[in-house]
């Protein structure tokens, strides 16, 4: 009988996997900061998008799957599950504070580990999650 290997899942993320920038980081800290539930960490997920690829978003959560990878920073974590994390590895995540007066989580280069360019042949738009 052959043995069988096992490899296992590794659950730690680095920033090669998912950066955030100073700017995120220090968003991010802030946003727990005004928590008042037993917040565990930062969620990030993958959606089905329209003609522009994926949707990228993240929420605050308080459960850790066993096939989630942690990103520990200073104050908080970051919690990917290995579905999301196929579409994500090499994504930078920054916060963004524009003139207009809408601030924003961006999602920037997270078509990298699948060779894609994020544009948008239909519209000509690459907002990230769809058309319109």
């Amino acid at each position: 009988m052959a043995a069988v290997l096992q490899e296992a899942y590794n659950t730690d993320l680095t920033p090669e996997d998912v950066n955030l920038t100073p700017a995120a980081a220090e968003k991010m800290v802030e946003l727990f900061k005004d928590i008042e539930d037993d917040v565990a960490a930062i969620r990030i997920f993958v959606a089905g998008g329209g003609c522009d690829g994926m949707t990228y978003s993240m929420t605050f959560t308080d459960t850790k799957s066993e096939h989630d990878a942690v990103l520990s920073c200073d104050g908080f974590d970051v919690y990917v599950d290995a579905v999301a994390l196929n579409y994500l590895r090499g994504v930078e995540i920054d916060f963004v504070d524009r003139p207009t007066g809408g601030a924003s989580f961006v999602f920037n280069n997270v078509f990298k580990a699948v060779g894609g360019s994020g544009g948008c042949s239909a519209c000509g738009g690459s907002s990230g999650g769809g058309c319109g």
